[in-house]
């Protein structure tokens, strides 16, 4: 599943190529996403013009005169950007190859620019959902959502607070969207290494320098992973078609038997699973 790193790649991506453009068709190939395609989908946006695109979390938002879109990409949701006048791929986010892109492509959105929105999606667990307004605040998938991690909001302040008489280990707790918004399996464990905390900690249990350490990592490695691109596990690539480069400096995601990269240790990375999602760490670094 992208993350928020990939997410916001895309947003940028979009931002560039559909804001401030009509969109003049829709073609729906398969009404049955995550949430089924309402019937007035299509005539609720021909020839509205896109006013913005921004991103909460890990969903991306289509601001129109009066109405939002919010999409999410699921597990295997993609967006393609095709120039319609010879069907070249202009920019790209997520894809394997052309031929599974064709067989999943759900959804087309004709712009007024010359370019198509493509939404592909293996799985179909991604979703379209239309909202009148546009108080985000109003929308269930939005108005219970944490802070944004790269924002002042996620601060000492509000960590220490949150976490109070939390038994929640602190992997799990990061993990959770209510209390801070966007951030996945992979950085969330990038996060807790770089940051020497054993992710089974209580979360109750961090004490202040733990937390400034937990906060500061996030920070920094998601702003990093932005610059580089975002991270290539299976099939991601950023606004130019390229993969994303993050993954070529990851410290213990993916790393299970490998030594530690501190120097000091060079302890053998372990495995377990948390909520279900696997987890790699330290067990002598993170404390």
């Amino acid at each position: 599943m992208p993350e928020l790193p990939e997410v916001e790649i895309i947003k940028k991506s979009l931002t560039k190529v559909a804001n401030n453009t009509k969109i003049i068709s829709i073609k729906i190939n398969n009404k049955n996403l995550r949430y089924k395609i309402s019937k007035t989908f299509r005539s609720e946006l021909l020839n509205k013009k896109i006013m913005r695109i921004s991103r909460r979390s890990k969903y991306i938002i289509f601001y129109f005169r009066n109405k939002l879109l919010i999409m999410h990409l699921g597990m295997t949701g993609k967006l393609l950007v095709i120039r319609k006048k010879d069907n070249q791929v202009f920019k790209t986010s997520f894809y394997y190859n052309l031929d599974i892109i064709h067989k999943h492509n759900h959804l087309y959105f004709t712009l007024s620019n010359g370019f198509i929105l493509i939404y592909n999606d293996v799985r179909r667990f991604g979703f379209f959902k239309l909202y009148k307004g546009s108080n985000l605040n109003s929308i269930n998938f939005l108005k219970n959502l944490g802070p944004e991690p790269l924002t002042n909001n996620f601060n000492i302040m509000y960590f220490q607070q949150f976490i109070k008489n939390k038994k929640k280990n602190v992997k799990s707790m990061l993990m959770d969207q209510k209390f801070v918004s966007g951030l996945g399996n992979i950085y969330v464990n990038e996060a807790l290494y770089m940051a020497k905390i054993h992710p089974l900690r209580v979360s109750s249990g961090i004490n202040k320098k733990e937390a400034n350490k937990i906060i500061y990592h996030i920070k920094f490695i998601l702003k990093f992973a932005i610059l580089k691109g975002g991270s290539t596990i299976r099939d991601f690539k950023n606004s130019s078609g390229k993969s994303g480069k993050f993954q070529q400096f990851f410290r213990v995601y993916g790393k299970e038997g490998e030594d530690c990269s501190r120097i000091s240790c060079k302890k053998k990375i372990k495995k377990i699973f948390i909520s279900a999602r696997s987890t790699f760490y330290c067990n002598n670094c993170q404390k």
